[in-house]
């Protein structure tokens, strides 16, 4: 692989469009720290778009919440 062809391989521009991306994760973690249940909830809707979309896999969507009652 030539300098030139490697180089244009790697990029770091943005995507075009991220309106996909953003209805999948949405905007509930903006501001959520995990310190109250109404974070805590901000988190498993984020989550559940993660699990949904299967950019998540099953096995990191079972393991969120393991630890909480």
């Amino acid at each position: 692989m030539t300098g030139a062809s490697m180089g244009a391989a790697c990029g770091t521009s943005p995507p075009a469009n991220v309106d996909g991306l953003r209805r999948v994760v949405g905007t509930d973690l903006i501001g959520a720290r995990g310190a109250t249940p109404a974070d805590q909830r901000k988190i498993d809707r984020t989550v559940v778009g993660l699990c949904a979309t299967a950019v998540w896999t099953k096995g990191e969507c079972s393991r969120h919440g393991e630890g909480r009652e």
